[in-house]
C-alpha cells in the first residue's frame, strides 16, 4: 500500500426532511448567495424549503450554472459576491452547481486572474469562502470531495482543480429530491459514478486490500440497483443507496493508499468541451476502450475485476480480460448509454484535433504510470471509435 494523508471535514446530513437542518448549518447571521442550475430546483420544490430553512437570513440568488459549469458564467456569481459582500455560499443542484461554487469560493479573494486557478490545478489557493450543498442528483461525489472541472467556452478548456480549501462545510443528501430528474439523469449519474471507482480500482495492484473490497462492493452496487433505477422513479431505498454510493466513490476514501488513474476522465473532458456531451456519455465512450488498449499495463487488476466484480472465472486470461470489458460496455449500454464516437456524431477525421487539444492543454502524461502520452490517447481514440 502506498503512503498517504486522508482528510474530509465534510458534514453529510443524509436523509429525508433533512433541508430543515440549514437553519441550524448555516450561521444566523450569514449573508447567503444560493447557486442554482436550471430550473427544477423552483418546480420541484426544493428551493421553497431551503429559503423557508434559511428563514430571516440576508439571502441572494444565483441561477443558470451550466451542465459543465463555464467559467465566464461562474466569474458573473463572483461580481455579485463581491457586490453584496456576501460571507456564505450554498449550492442546490448536482455536481455541476457544486463544482461550480467551489470555484467561485476559490476565486472571491483570489490574489490575481482566477482562470490561473485552473491552470495550476489548484496549487495557488491559500483560501475559499465557506460554502455547504444540497444535493439534487447524484453523480459526481462533489458534495463529499475537494476537487472541481470548470469548462472555459472561448478557449474549449475543460480543466480540474483541487484544493482543502473548497471542502464543503456540510452536504445535506436528501434521497426523495432525485424523484422528478429525467431517466437520462439518473443514467449519466450511475455511469459517471461507476468510473470514478474504475478510476481509483483498475489501475495496478498495490495491496490496497480494504480499498479493493471497498470499490468492488461500489461497483457491484451500482451493476445491481442501476437498471432498476431507470424503472422505479420514486423507490426511496433504490435512490438512498444509490445517492450514497454515488457519494463514497470519489470522498477519497477509496483512492487513499492506492495508484489512480484518471485518463479517461481527461479524454472524456475534451470531448465534452470540444462537442458538449454529456460529461458521462463520454466516460462510457472512453473507459472500455482504454482498459482494451491499456490491458497489459492492467492486466493484473483486470482478472481481479473479471473475477471480483463480474464472476468471470472460465477461459484464458485474455478471455477473461475480454470478458470483462465486453460486460462493462454492456451494463453502460443497458442504462441507456451509447459506448462509441460514431453513436455521438465524431468519425476519425476529429481524432487528431482531439489529440491535438490534450497537447496543447498540458495533458501528456496520464495514467497512474504517468504513461498515457497523447499517442497512447490517440490509440484509445482510435479503439472508441
Amino acid at each position: 500500500m502506498l503512503n498517504f494523508e486522508f482528510f474530509n471535514p465534510t458534514r453529510i446530513v443524509f436523509g429525508q426532511g433533512t433541508i430543515a437542518r440549514l437553519d441550524t448549518l448555516v450561521a444566523s447571521d450569514a449573508r447567503v448567495l444560493i447557486l442554482l442550475g436550471g430550473e427544477s430546483a423552483r418546480k420541484n420544490g426544493t428551493l421553497a424549503e431551503v429559503r423557508a430553512a434559511l428563514g430571516t437570513r440576508e439571502v441572494y440568488q444565483f441561477d443558470g450554472i451550466e451542465p459543465n459549469p463555464s467559467y465566464e458564467t461562474l466569474m458573473k456569481a463572483v461580481s455579485l459576491v463581491r457586490e453584496k459582500k456576501l460571507d456564505f455560499l450554498l449550492a442546490v443542484g448536482g455536481g455541476s452547481v457544486i463544482d461550480g461554487t467551489k470555484f467561485v469560493a476559490a476565486a472571491i479573494d483570489y490574489d490575481g486572474e482566477p482562470w490561473d486557478i485552473l491552470e495550476t490545478r489548484g496549487d495557488t489557493v491559500t483560501s475559499a469562502l465557506p460554502f455547504g450543498s444540497v444535493l439534487t442528483l447524484s453523480a459526481t461525489g462533489s458534495e463529499m470531495n475537494d476537487g472541481s472541472v470548470v469548462t472555459r467556452r472561448a478557449t474549449q478548456a475543460k480543466l480540474a482543480f483541487t484544493s482543502p480549501h473548497v471542502f464543503p462545510r456540510f452536504s445535506i443528501l436528501d434521497p426523495t429530491k432525485t424523484y422528478t430528474l429525467p431517466i437520462r439523469q439518473i443514467a449519466n449519474g450511475v455511469v459517471d459514478s461507476f468510473t470514478h471507482v474504475m478510476e481509483q480500482y483498475l489501475t495496478y495492484p498495490a495491496d490496497g486490500l480494504v480499498q479493493d473490497r471497498f470499490a468492488e462492493g461500489l461497483l457491484q452496487t451500482l451493476i445491481e440497483i442501476g437498471p432498476k433505477l431507470l424503472e422505479k422513479a420514486d423507490d426511496y431505498e433504490l435512490r438512498a443507496n444509490f445517492m450514497w454510493v454515488a457519494t463514497l466513490a470519489l470522498n477519497g476514501l477509496i483512492g487513499a493508499g492506492v495508484p489512480q488513474d484518471w485518463s479517461t476522465h481527461i479524454i472524456g473532458h475534451e470531448l465534452t468541451a470540444r462537442y458538449n456531451i454529456d460529461h458521462a456519455r463520454t466516460l462510457a465512450v472512453v473507459l472500455p476502450a482504454n482498459l482494451q488498449v491499456r490491458r497489459t499495463a492492467k492486466h493484473g487488476k483486470l482478472l481481479q475485476y473479471a473475477q471480483r466484480v463480474w464472476g468471470i472465472t472460465q477461459g484464458s486470461e485474455d478471455e477473461r480480460i475480454d470478458a470483462a470489458i465486453d460486460r462493462t460496455r454492456v451494463f453502460f449500454e443497458s442504462m441507456g448509454i451509447q459506448t462509441r464516437l460514431p453513436d455521438y456524431g465524431i468519425d476519425a477525421s476529429e481524432i487528431g484535433i482531439l489529440v491535438g487539444q490534450l497537447r496543447a492543454h498540458g495533458m501528456v502524461e496520464l495514467g497512474e504510470r504517468k504513461d498515457v502520452t497523447p499517442e497512447v490517447g490517440q490509440r484509445i481514440l482510435e479503439a472508441s471509435l
